[in-house]
């Protein structure tokens, strides 16, 4: 009886020891890439209105 607890906390521990290994690898998401994937989730027409601020915004000195 003791040890079925026993492999059963062992087991717990491990799955949350895998948990906490996996979620740590994942880096935090690039300004840029972050930035691509809210154009690439626009309507073309909203995509474009937002493609022409940004270089307007450049053009101007703003962006800098």
């Amino acid at each position: 009886m003791i040890i079925a607890v026993l492999l059963i906390v062992f087991a717990v521990l491990v799955l949350i020891l895998a948990a906490v290994r996996v979620s740590a690898r994942r880096r935090p998401v690039d300004g840029v890439e972050s930035f691509r994937r809210h154009i690439d989730a626009l309507s073309p027409a909203a995509r474009r209105e937002v493609i022409d601020r940004v270089q307007n915004a450049r053009d101007s000195g703003k962006g800098k």
